[in-house]
């Protein structure tokens, strides 16, 4: 090792709402030898790198939230990007993180030493760390997904994703293409569309758009929330419920759902007077196959004369424009893609390394899969928070958050009781789990809707990304850590550490 290496006993990976919640948690159980290594040099995660205009939370404030720190300051029911980022810099201060958080220092590789049953790791400003155990925040929705369209390279104009806003180029008069009709484009869109001078919507598949209850918090509630705090969990939990009721829908019984559909399409009809832009925004798939949108402001946008939406295939980019199948091309000074994000490909290639030198990526090549959310067999000692199926298409995913750190809480104790050096998941105990995972998301409605969404791998078309039921299921199957589903190496005693080889014991400890 040289002189800038560290040995640590627990790296976490990203400091968004996960990186946080288990450091907080780690801190709270007494844990000190841990740090939060931030590739960026702010934290914040997804609320720092995604500042596009229109930016804001859609599930409710008061859930889009830790359990541990309810922020009685929110000024909208859907909390602006802004006020998300200050809530997640202002637990930093509470819970007194400074000390434990490394900027600019991304994760460019991480490699399990068996002989030392440890994490190598090297990161982008050159320091390489020893971890007993890895955890990463890095999340599901973190790489941008650019679509694959000849001749991109050659337009000459200002092009960007939305993650990557250039607030510093100003669309006033200027005609923009904008490429895709995501989760980010539904809130964008409604807001550059008064400045530009034109602006083509490129839509592959209209998306169920539902009303957006959204509105100020009053300065009553908020002082009634700060001051008697019941109030505010009372809040929470009247949402909590009311979103997790959803699930039936989505999981359960989808025949539901086109109830649901219905005031999507009164929505729909309220908003659009013309009867051909109404059937172009139409979706041909039932409701919840895609991710559900809200918004009041999309649909005036698009009725806009200067605003045209476009559904013929974009077939290549030129200097100065989008050419579509049918030979028209659409000139653009801007291009902006809403395509959202690599959700069934979150890491990179060659980044982390398991037992044997086998890629994540390569045991992932049918598709990401892991134990619970949480554990991968061959990767021993690597949490994943927001790993494979732990999404949602109903409720917070703080919610999910909370239970998956709760969970490797629990492993971590007990690794400390039983003195165990790592611990790797039975890959029949994890191939069991998933069989009847994937069993559960055939009846849902993400897999009998009719579409194909970025729930999907497009490899195999099994659903890797989300659950396929409540947060309080999840919340019981996360409660407990059973060393029953895992080898378990031991560590080896002190006086003999340098030559004594590390005892393996299948799960007897428990």
């Amino acid at each position: 090792m040289n002189a800038h290496d560290e040995v640590i006993d627990i790296a976490i990976i990203g400091s968004g709402f996960a990186g946080l919640c288990m450091a907080i948690k780690l801190k709270e159980a007494g844990w000190r030898d841990f740090f939060i290594a931030e590739q960026a040099d702010t934290l914040g995660g997804t609320w720092r790198d995604n500042s596009y205009p229109g930016c804001a939370c859609d599930v409710q404030s008061h859930v889009y939230s830790f359990s541990f720190a309810p922020n009685p300051d929110w000024t909208r029911q859907f909390a602006p990007q802004a006020e998300i980022r200050a809530y997640l810099e202002q637990c930093a201060r509470r819970y007194e993180l400074a000390p434990f958080l490394r900027f600019g220092m991304g994760l460019e590789r991480a490699v399990f030493d068996e002989a030392q049953q440890r994490w190598q790791l090297r990161f982008s400003n050159g320091r390489q760390v020893s971890a007993r155990v890895l955890v990463s925040g890095m999340g599901g929705l973190s790489r941008p997904a650019l679509p694959a369209i000849p001749g991109l390279e050659s337009f000459k104009g200002k092009r960007f994703h939305s993650q990557q806003w250039d607030h510093d180029y100003s669309l006033k008069g200027k005609r923009v293409a904008v490429i895709g009709t995501g989760a980010s484009a539904i809130q964008f869109v409604p807001q550059i569309a008064p400045q530009v001078a034109h602006l083509d919507l490129f839509q592959r598949t209209p998306p169920w758009i539902m009303p957006k209850p959204d509105r100020a918090i009053s300065s009553l509630e908020r002082w009634l929330f700060k001051h008697l705090p019941f109030t505010q969990r009372l809040v929470r939990g009247a949402f909590y419920w009311a979103l997790e009721g959803r699930v039936v829908g989505f999981a359960l019984h989808p025949r539901l759902m086109t109830m649901v559909q219905k005031i999507a399409q009164r929505h729909l009809h309220r908003q659009v007077a013309r009867p051909s832009l109404r059937k172009t925004l139409t979706p041909d798939y039932t409701i919840g196959c895609k991710r559900v949108l809200i918004s009041n402001d999309y649909y005036p946008a698009l009725s806009r004369s200067n605003v045209e939406v476009i559904t013929d295939t974009v077939q290549r980019i030129e200097a100065d424009g989008v050419v579509t199948a049918n030979g028209i091309k659409h000139p653009a000074d801007c291009l902006i893609f809403g395509t959202g994000f690599q959700a069934t490909d979150p890491l990179p290639r060659d980044c982390i390394i398991g037992r044997g030198g086998i890629d994540l990526l390569d045991t992932w090549r049918d598709g990401a899969h892991a134990y619970k959310g949480t554990t991968v067999p061959g990767y021993p000692n690597l949490f994943l928070i927001v790993g494979p199926n732990t999404g949602l298409g109903h409720n917070s995913m703080i919610l999910m958050i909370e239970a998956q750190v709760t969970y490797i809480l629990d492993a971590l104790r007990q690794m400390q009781r039983h003195r165990i050096a790592s611990v790797d998941v039975k890959p029949a105990v994890e191939e069991v789990y998933n069989r009847q995972l994937q069993d559960r998301l055939k009846r849902t409605i993400w897999n009998t809707g009719g579409c194909q969404s970025w729930y999907l791998d497009p490899r195999t078309g099994k659903n890797t990304t989300l659950w396929p039921g409540s947060t309080w299921r999840f919340k019981q199957v996360t409660r407990h850590f059973a060393l029953k589903d895992y080898v378990a190496q031991l560590l080896p005693i002190q006086a003999c550490a340098v030559t004594a080889p590390h005892a393996t014991v299948e799960g007897s400890l428990s």
